[in-house]
Parts: C-alpha cells; sequence; structure tokens
C-alpha cells in the first residue's frame, strides 16, 4: 500500500505509478485481441479453400434441425397481418322470460280438434289393422293354433217393451188446440159438401 502514492491532478508520473502499468498493459492486451480477431475474420471471409464462408453450409432435416427462427419469423409476421378489430363488450342486459302460466296469449295456438267422422274413421282404420293384417302378417308362414273351445251358448235377452219403458218409443207432441178445430172443419167442410156434391156428379156422368 506504500508503492500507491498520491497524485496532484495533471501530473502523470512513470515511476511506481500502477494506473500508468494498468493502462500499458491492457492496450498489450487489445493489441492481442485485435490480432486474434483479425484471424478470426480471414479464416472465415478468406479466399482459400479453408475457408469458412467457402464451404457450403450442409443440409438439415428441416424436421429434426431447427429453423433458425423461420418459423417463428412467419408465425410474427403473419399475426402481425391479422385482421385486429376491438370487440366491445357490453355490460349484461337484463333477460326477459315471459312466463305462459300468466301470459296466455304467449301459448302456441290450441290444435284444431278431429271432426267426429275422421275419428271413427281412423278407429275403424285401426281396428282394422291391428285385428285383422298385422295377425295375418305375422302369422305368415307359421303352422296354426289348435283351435280352442267354441263359446258356450247363453240365453238370449230379448227386451220387452211392457216391462221396460225406456225402450219404448217417445210419445207424439200433441197437436195444439187450434190446429185440432182447423182439421175438424177441414174434416166436415170434406164429408158434408164437397164428398157429396163429388158423388152425385159422377153418378149423373154414369
Amino acid at each position: 500500500m506504500s508503492d500507491i502514492l498520491p497524485l496532484t491532478i495533471g501530473v502523470l508520473p512513470t515511476h511506481n505509478h500502477y494506473g500508468l502499468r494498468n493502462t500499458q498493459a491492457l492496450a498489450g492486451v487489445s493489441h492481442v485481441w485485435q490480432d486474434f480477431f483479425a484471424r478470426a475474420l480471414a479464416e472465415q471471409l478468406g479466399e482459400t479453400s479453408q475457408a469458412l464462408a467457402a464451404k457450403a453450409p450442409a443440409t438439415t432435416d428441416p424436421t429434426v434441425e431447427p429453423s433458425e427462427g423461420a418459423d417463428l419469423l412467419s408465425q410474427i409476421l403473419t399475426q402481425r397481418e391479422c385482421d385486429v378489430k376491438d370487440t366491445e363488450i357490453a355490460p349484461p342486459e337484463p333477460l326477459f322470460l315471459p312466463i305462459a302460466e300468466f301470459e296466455t296469449e304467449l301459448l302456441p295456438p290450441a290444435a284444431t280438434p278431429f271432426p267426429e267422422e275422421e275419428i271413427v274413421a281412423q278407429q275403424r282404420q285401426q281396428d282394422f289393422d291391428s285385428g285383422w293384417v298385422r295377425p295375418i302378417v305375422l302369422n305368415a308362414g307359421q303352422p296354426l293354433p289348435a283351435p280352442g273351445p267354441a263359446p258356450q251358448p247363453r240365453p238370449l235377452h230379448l227386451p220387452i217393451a211392457e216391462f221396460e219403458l225406456d225402450l219404448l218409443p217417445p210419445a207424439a207432441t200433441p197437436y195444439p188446440e187450434e190446429e185440432i178445430i182447423a182439421q175438424q172443419k177441414a174434416l166436415d167442410f170434406d164429408y158434408y159438401w164437397a164428398r157429396p156434391l163429388v158423388t152425385h156428379n159422377l153418378r149423373l156422368a154414369a
């Protein structure tokens, strides 16, 4: 530590001055590195056959060897060319859910009922298919089953109208009194005036 001398600004001594020695050493190292870089550049860019620039690069497999950032660059360029649009994010609006139980006009219209004749025709067709056509088609080529016992005879029920008054035809509606009087007058006219006159004329013509 005693060799390090404090110096006045502007004075450059040459004895026991480590700053000057360091500067000289660094200058020599810099010359060495400059020479090394010059030789390396000459080996790479030289005109000899051993120069690295004269050698053709070896072919690489793109599936195994890295593509030196070409794929990443193409992806970056593709992303830059994309048409990016700003999406406006609006706050959610309240959702209106109509309740059909309370608002009947929101219900779908009721289906038109089938007419009575069409319902009867459909039932007859269904009975025909399920009772006659379907058994024949399903049992085609199958052995016929053994016939079962026939139904036992049962007494025939003959309703008697004298005891079951609901079987009688309904009573006729009686004529009103005015119509009965008019019919009696017309009958008296025919019986007492028109009939004797027609009979007398026939006798004269005979």
